[in-house]
């Protein structure tokens, strides 16, 4: 297994992307979901190579990424996956949205559960639905998705439920139970269920990632999968991303979208996929060790010096979801986390269950982590 750590922070402030230009150069930058690790030795070769061949055209079909992508699965999660049912496009949110519009008219109802990834809100209005929100239940000491609360959604006339598995932000990933309970209720209803699957390939010794499309017959008639190698291997830059059907419905979803949302996937990100699921994985559970360990610290560093502030490890992911609402830091803790030289995310934009709360990424060195919350404490 490859061992896999955070560059330096003054190689990563050379770095070009949202992550290393939003904030002066004095703030740790603890927010947008990008590792700080450096690429996968693999995908850098595949993306060199295709460079130094001139090789930057249009891609010519979503056939190689559906097979690497089928191999992956199979060999992660033992997924069956049919590489011709894969189509690519640009990124996940690209995929939700246009699945979305072959499956909804205009003014449909589709179900999220906050608090959730903050472009929910604009991707189902983008698609010309309308936003139904059944917020997960949280009993203080896990979260889970109100099946009650989404029945009724479906029942009041709801035509598809947006689902995130694994849950951003709060690392939930689903149990089989209930991915299974969402699909009978999909069936009764006749609604089409869109899982974003982007975080499934960075779960952690805590859960195990179930895919949706596995769960049952009725899961793969009324659901379609929109995921990506890009959380997982750093890759948003190079827009790349699947949807997944397993049906005949599901395919003929896919068939019916205009040619441009194939054709606007990135060869580079094409090629750069390709290599990520056929050849990472050793450096991806090298990833995964690293964000165990980082876990793990996030957990001491906050009992030691915040303990305060309520945190719950991550089924998933590096993203950690922080109630500083003992602390009385305000709706919007992210604000007061700033001043003391530390960016998160803004619990509120993940939805009205997020105020008092804010997302923090530990994708990062431990000295970085450390002084990020050495940081918070003096405000503390």
């Amino acid at each position: 297994m490859t061992e896999v750590r955070a560059d330096p922070l003054d190689l990563l402030r050379t770095r070009t992307s949202e992550k290393w230009l939003a904030y002066p150069a004095d703030v740790l930058p603890l927010f947008v979901a990008e590792m700080d690790y450096p690429l996968a030795p693999v995908i850098a070769d595949a993306i060199v190579d295709r460079v130094r061949a001139s090789d930057t055209g249009y891609v010519a079909g979503s056939l190689p990424v559906g097979i690497a992508f089928a191999g992956f699965a199979a060999r992660r999660w033992g997924w069956d996956v049919d590489p011709g049912s894969v189509m690519t496009t640009t990124d996940v949110s690209v995929g939700i949205v246009e699945i979305l519009r072959q499956v909804t008219a205009p003014g449909d109802g589709v179900v999220i559960c906050p608090p959730v990834y903050p472009p929910f809100f604009d991707l189902i209005p983008e698609a010309g639905a309308r936003v139904v929100e059944v917020p997960l239940l949280d009993d203080g000491g896990a979260w889970s998705l109100d099946l009650q609360g989404i029945e009724a959604a479906f029942a009041a006339g709801a035509r598809a439920f947006l689902l995130c598995n694994p849950h951003n932000p709060v690392g939930l990933v689903h149990s089989r139970a209930s991915l299974e309970a969402v699909s009978v209720l999909a069936a009764r209803y006749g609604v089409t269920v869109v899982s974003d699957e982007i975080h499934g390939p960075l779960t952690l010794s805590l859960a195990e990632f179930i895919p949706y499309l596995t769960v049952s017959d009725a899961a793969r008639e009324h659901g379609l999968v929109a995921t990506s190698a890009s959380k997982a291997f750093n890759l948003a830059g190079l827009k790349c991303a699947l949807m997944v059907a397993a049906s005949e419905r599901g395919r003929a979803v896919l068939a019916a979208m205009p040619v441009e949302v194939l054709i606007r996937t990135s060869l580079l990100g094409q090629h750069a996929s390709v290599a990520a699921f056929t050849h990472g994985d050793d450096w991806l559970d090298g990833t995964l060790t690293a964000l165990e360990t980082g876990s793990a610290l996030l957990g001491s560093l906050l009992a030691s010096k915040l303990p305060g502030v309520v945190f719950r490890p991550p089924g998933a992911s590096y993203l950690a979801w922080l109630d500083f609402r003992p602390l009385g830091w305000g709706e919007d803790p992210s604000i007061r986390a700033l001043k003391a030289g530390v960016a998160l995310n803004a619990g509120p934009t993940f939805g009205a269950e997020g105020r008092g709360f804010a997302r923090l990424n530990f994708a990062c060195a431990p000295d970085v982590l450390t002084e990020a919350i050495r940081r918070l404490a003096l405000v503390g």
